[in-house]
């Protein structure tokens, strides 16, 4: 059996995507493009992949799908990235998650979620040999809140992954989902989590909600006393800033200057390349150029996840003279 290095689970859906920015999804008529294979935890899963091969990391997948052609287009994006889906499980009740996607011109999104098989990843689908050979298990909050079923499947798989290696890299993306749950729900799951963390992922928004703070930065410094080792702010087109118990101050690194076509899923690349490079034990600096790149690279293509290569991420930030 195949027992990857780097596992993620939770929510896998396809997003379909309003065409016109501000079209409310309630305008009779008005066009939709899709569907896209996603979910965070997949969108990760899809980066890791794509960044891991030149360094033969195997990378692995928990979740559950319907039994239709939605699902079969999520596990055929997988299985072309090289994700291992031996343990995405076909549910015969529900069908394949949809996210129903709008933008608008300021940046917001509004969504129309029919959560489906999404929300049905539960203890029984977390098996303790998958984890045999685990590095990183990566968490993400919107698995945390989709559902009880699936959160209680995060808690055991950080159990399990902890119990088979003790080294195991918990990384942690809050993606916080007001609109699923109220803040102190969110804090309440959140919290025994955290404690778990070495690597913390947030957003400005999510980390000064976390720490209870109006101040990133101070929010970040905040965090790293309640368990973390780093802390990433990601900041979109700004780039990042990486947080240690060594540098509180953070260390900021530049993003790169492209041409947004799509925002979503660009974090969760981010959060994917990010975790390659630490298992590959680079300086803090060059992951975050790298995870930038990838994150950039991703904001050019429509849909979640890009098909963007790690060679044409060195390529590009070879080009860009960072």
């Amino acid at each position: 059996m195949m027992c990857p290095d780097i596992i993620s689970l939770g929510e896998l859906l396809v997003e379909i995507i309003r065409t016109e920015l501000n079209t409310p999804h309630g305008k009779i008529g008005a066009n939709y493009r899709g569907p896209y294979p996603s979910g965070a935890p997949a969108i990760f899963i899809s980066s890791a992949a794509r960044m891991s091969k030149p360094f033969n990391l195997k990378t692995g997948y928990i979740g559950v799908i319907g039994n239709d052609e939605f699902g079969d287009c999520i596990i055929r994006k997988l299985k072309q990235d090289d994700v291992d889906i031996s343990h995405i499980r076909i549910s015969e009740s529900e069908p394949t998650g949809i996210a129903f996607n709008q933008y608008n011109t300021d940046g917001s999104r509004k969504f129309i979620f029919a959560k489906g098989a999404a929300g049905e990843t539960s203890l029984k689908d977390v098996k303790e040999n998958y984890f045999k050979d685990v590095k990183s298990l990566h968490i993400m909050g919107s698995s945390l809140s989709i559902s009880k079923k699936s959160r209680d499947a995060c808690f055991k798989a950080i159990n399990v992954a902890k119990k088979n290696n003790p080294d195991t890299i918990i990384s942690f993306d809050p993606n916080l989902r007001p609109e699923m749950l109220d803040l102190d729900e969110i804090l309440e799951i959140s919290m025994p989590i955290l404690e778990r963390t070495e690597i913390l992922l947030p957003s400005g928004e999510e980390a000064e909600m976390l720490a209870g703070l109006k101040d990133s930065k101070k929010a970040c410094q905040k965090l790293l006393e309640m368990g973390p080792k780093i802390i990433v702010l990601k900041q979109g087109k700004k780039g990042c800033t990486i947080f240690t118990p060594d540098n509180l101050k953070g260390v900021h690194i530049n993003g790169f200057e492209v041409n947004e076509i799509d925002p979503t899923g660009a974090g969760d690349s981010f959060a994917g390349a990010f975790i390659v490079g630490f298992l590959k034990g680079w300086d803090l600096k060059k992951i975050g150029i790298f995870s930038n790149a990838v994150g950039a690279l991703k904001v050019e293509s429509f849909g979640p996840m890009s098909d963007t290569s790690y060679e044409e991420v060195i390529k590009f930030i070879k080009k860009s003279n960072h």
